[in-house]
């Protein structure tokens, strides 16, 4: 043991308290991203007296780890009383005097933690990281005045980036509402388009469009680095803006081999695999990089607007349109070649500049403001850091 750890088992106890009387009706369960979430269960039927139920300051996580993408669902509960399925496991902090519930919570968002949890599960057929294991996790515990400096310095940060994430939904509506005035209101996309308007299919547009690179020349996991040429996926999207938080890296070479999915200025990202249709923006610190064989880069190339472009793929005819062209049962997605089938709804030069000159302001300011968000989170990052080397 480390010089100043500590075992967690001398900290927690489990609990397991059911809902026998089935009082307790919100059903939660728990994410990978350490957060309660809303239940997708159909309980229909189903006897609520076997759920536990778990208490504002405990913790519950589920054991099996084998199918999470190597990470653990844990999270404590800071809101009302919820129950949740008996597969969890449910514990609490036996002193909270000792330690907080809020400095343990940061210790279970280090991605230290999610491997270790990994390495010490058990089992063939399923993985187990089991109580008596979660016992044997050793942390620091500085004294209690300490741990409180933490976690407000942790929680600050996770205010502000809420602050901005709100604010960015708010500025983002209002590009919305501004688009289905001005191009949905009064117009029937298929009969009955104004004066001076087209519909024209993607290909047709003069736009540059191209996928990620899925040649035998893609990057093999042996080849991806911890610096380098950023390589992004879907998962690096947060919000509109692409996070490099987690962003893998490959070499200069690697870049040069793959010529297809090189990043430009003012380039939107489109996922067509998993989330299908979600955008994120290339921010300047982001142009030449690669993307992956799931996304696809789309430039106005000067004829289009980038903001106009990208809300146009956010409308609900272009989305609906999205859907019918999905293909794939076990694995659903949108090949580039459907992809260019879509419809854009072209407008005349003077619609265009006035929708431009009131949105290209606002997705401005929503983009710093995802920079920021950004910059926190690696702010966060360096606390979570910091609790392991004490």
């Amino acid at each position: 043991m480390k010089l100043n750890y500590k075992r967690l088992g001398d900290y927690i106890q489990q609990i397991d308290v059911r809902n026998k009387d089935e009082k307790v009706m919100r059903l939660l369960g728990v994410s990978i991203d350490k957060k309660f979430i809303e239940s997708i269960a159909n309980t229909i039927g189903t006897d609520m007296s076997t759920y536990k139920i778990v208490k504002h300051g405990q913790f519950a996580y589920g054991p099996v780890t084998s199918r999470n993408g190597d990470k653990v669902s844990i999270a404590l509960l800071l809101e009302e009383e919820c129950i949740i399925s008996s597969s969890y496991t449910v514990f609490e902090i036996t002193d909270t005097k000792k330690l907080l519930p809020e400095y343990l919570n940061l210790w279970f968002k280090r991605p230290e933690f999610d491997r270790y949890a990994r390495f010490h599960s058990h089992g063939s057929a399923r993985e187990i990281f089991d109580w008596e294991e979660m016992c044997n996790v050793e942390l620091p515990v500085p004294p209690i005045e300490e741990q409180e400096k933490i976690v407000d310095a942790y929680q600050k940060i996770e205010k502000r980036i809420a602050l901005k994430r709100k604010l960015n939904d708010n500025l983002e509506a209002q590009i919305h509402t501004h688009y289905k005035e001005l191009f949905l209101s009064t117009t029937d996309l298929l009969r009955d388009l104004p004066y001076n308007w087209e519909l024209k299919q993607l290909k047709d547009c003069g736009l540059d469009i191209s996928d990620g690179n899925y040649s035998t020349k893609y990057p093999r996991y042996s080849e991806f680095q911890k610096s380098g040429i950023p390589f992004v996926r879907g998962t690096d999207f947060k919000g509109k803006y692409i996070s490099t938080k987690n962003v893998l890296y490959i070499s200069l070479k690697k870049h040069r081999e793959l010529l297809k999915g090189h990043t430009k200025k003012n380039d939107i990202l489109m996922s067509t695999r998993g989330e299908i249709g979600k955008i994120a923006f290339i921010p300047d610190n982001l142009v030449d990089c690669n993307i992956n064989s799931q996304l696809v880069r789309l430039n106005g190339n000067g004829v289009i607007p980038r903001v106009y472009l990208a809300f146009s793929l956010l409308s609900q005819p272009v989305r609906d349109e999205i859907k019918s062209l999905i293909t794939g049962s076990v694995q659903e997605q949108l090949p580039i070649g459907k992809l260019l089938e879509i419809h854009l709804l072209i407008p005349d030069n003077a619609t265009l500049n006035r929708f431009v000159r009131c949105s290209e302001p606002i997705l401005d300011t929503i983009l710093k403001n995802e920079q920021e968000v950004a910059s926190l989170e690696n702010l966060s990052i360096i606390i979570l850091e910091t609790i392991s080397s004490r």
